[in-house]
Parts: structure tokens; sequence; C-alpha cells
């Protein structure tokens, strides 16, 4: 668990995160996709092209610019699928400390590569006991300090910064569409539009994966749900954790999943008409909005990441099956 109470960031949380980003991480653009659908605009928000391929540098270097350098003597520790893990290690680069990644057996060889290539420790898990550093923070002979992927004040703060970002390029939304992996991204970006934004529809998209957000919107509580090792790597877990919850019920209105193959698509169409190489994860808002689950107007889809392995991606250009 935490050792402090989640909070939703404030415009002034906000505002320190941008300061605190700005130079390291990109302010990517806002494309719009070239795709005719009747009464449907979709804006791709390309994650992808930050540095090291993922939204995730934003949170990274904002939690540690947050923290008491005297703190981070030791090093840092974290549980990751690869992305944020890739964030931390360039952001405690930039500090001058260790950092130590647990990463599931499941994840994207390119991740974990580049991760060493960083300079990381890198410690490789089966699912389940992954999950059980996430949720303990905690790793036996690792002292470092542990920084959560996803439950972290500054962690959101720093995911909220996209959200501002989108804001100011297209002030007219009618539903922005997060991958759902913990819940650290649709709650700093809907922290922003509860604000600013109220009438806009949050929807998260999942995959046959895993469901855990539409099983806990669906009973009113953290459910443990089937986990499906997959292509899909960088979302999907078996459960919401718990002191993401009364976040995640605030911010999300919607579930929606995608299958495999839907999510192959989008990948193809983001390479064929933009050029866009998404992973699994972020091309999942895309097929959501593709698929009609978004509904009509203008619709936001959160790109996170491009980090896929490279025979996968070939399997899905070329129309082979990479599940």
């Amino acid at each position: 668990m935490s050792s402090s109470i989640l909070k939703l960031p404030t415009d002034e949380d906000v505002a320190a995160a941008r300061d605190n980003i700005r130079g390291s991480a990109v302010r990517t653009p806002l494309l719009k996709l070239i795709l005719d659908i009747p009464g449907v605009n979709i804006y791709l928000k390309l994650e992808n092209l930050q540095p090291l391929g993922s939204f995730k540098i934003r949170p990274a270097i904002n939690v540690l610019k947050t923290m008491d350098p005297r703190r981070l003597r030791r090093g840092v520790l974290t549980a990751s699928a690869g992305n944020f893990g890739q964030g931390l290690v360039f952001a405690a680069r930039e500090i001058g400390v260790p950092a130590t990644v647990v990463v599931p057996d499941g994840s994207a060889t390119t991740k974990a590569k580049s991760l060493a290539e960083l300079g990381a420790k890198v410690i490789r898990l089966p699912f389940d006991e992954w999950w059980t550093v996430l949720t303990t923070r905690s790793f036996a002979g690792e002292d470092g300090v542990f920084i959560h992927p996803v439950a972290e004040s500054a962690v959101v703060a720093g995911n909220a910064t996209i959200g501002a970002e989108i804001i100011e390029d297209q002030p007219n939304i009618d539903a922005v569409v997060v991958p759902f992996g913990g819940g650290g991204l649709v709650c700093g970006i809907g922290s922003v539009m509860r604000r600013v934004k109220p009438a806009v529809r949050m929807i998260v998209a999942e995959s046959e994966a895993a469901q855990p957000a539409a099983a806990a919107l669906a009973k009113g509580r953290p459910m443990r749900v089937p986990h499906i090792q997959s292509f899909v790597d960088g979302m999907g877990s078996t459960t919401v954790l718990d002191e993401m919850w009364p976040l995640v019920r605030q911010m999300v209105d919607q579930a929606a999943c995608v299958s495999f193959a839907q999510i192959a698509d989008a990948i193809r169409l983001l390479a064929g008409r933009h050029h866009v190489i998404a992973e699994a994860a972020g091309a999942a808002s895309v097929a959501v909005a593709i698929a009609g689950h978004a509904g009509k107007g203008n619709i936001i889809c959160i790109v996170s990441g491009g980090n896929i392995d490279a025979p996968k991606l070939g399997a899905i250009l070329n129309g082979q099956s990479p599940f």
C-alpha cells in the first residue's frame, strides 16, 4: 500500500508537473485520424513519440523531481511491464542514482532490452510473482525506494499534463479513450477534464486479455478477473488496485472491451494511414473508438506507447496473427 493517501492533482500540481517535465518529455501532437466514420472525428494523442516510446516518461520524471533527493541515494525500485521502468531509469540517470526494474515474463522483449541498455538492473518474474512485488512494494534483497508505476500522487499529476495539452489543442471534446493498465493515466487525464470539461466522457479501453475496470465498475468494488498472457502487454491486470479504486470510480464513465483482432486492425490502420507505430495498449483506444464504443463527436484516443516487439509488429502488418 502507499505510504500516503492518493489524491487527484490540482491545477497547481499539474502546472508544477509541466515545469518538471519540460525539456525531457515532449509536448506530443494531437493528430486527426484519416478515417471516414459518419459523425465521428478521432484524434490521436501520440504519446508513442515520447523519448523511449511511451507517456510513462512524464510521471517518472515528475515523481522523482517531487521527492527529497536524500531519500533516493540508495536508488529506486519499481515493478513495471516495461514502459514506466524505462521512464524511471531515464529519470534516475538524470540525477545519478541506480534503478532496479522488476518485469513480468510476458512483457515485450524490446522493453526489457531497452531497460538493460539504459543501465537498469532487470529482474524478470512470472506474472503472479511480479504482481506481488507491485502490490507489496518490495522485493527481497533490493533496498531502493519503491516507486509505484500507478499509485503515486505525483505519478497521477505527471499523467495529468497530457490532459492539459489536449484541451489546449482541441477544446471541443466529447470523449477521451484511455488504455487501462492500473488507472493512473485515466485518473490523471480525467482530473483535468472533470475540472475544465466536466461533460467529457472518460472511457477506458480494455481487451480480452483482462477486464478489471469493467468488473469493478459493474460490481462497485475491485474484483479479481482472469488474465491471459498475450501481445497486449501494456495494459490489463487481475484487478483494480484497492488504493486506485476511489480515484478510478470518480474518473471513469465507461469501460469498453476490444478483441485482439480489433487491436491488430488498429495497429495496421495507424501504421498504414499515418506511419504511427503503436503497441497493442496504445492501439486499443483507437480500436474502441472505431468500434463505436465511444459514441459520436470528437473522440480523443490516447496512443500511450509504441514499444512493440518487431516480430509481432511484422506479423500484424502482414495480416498474420500475433496471438
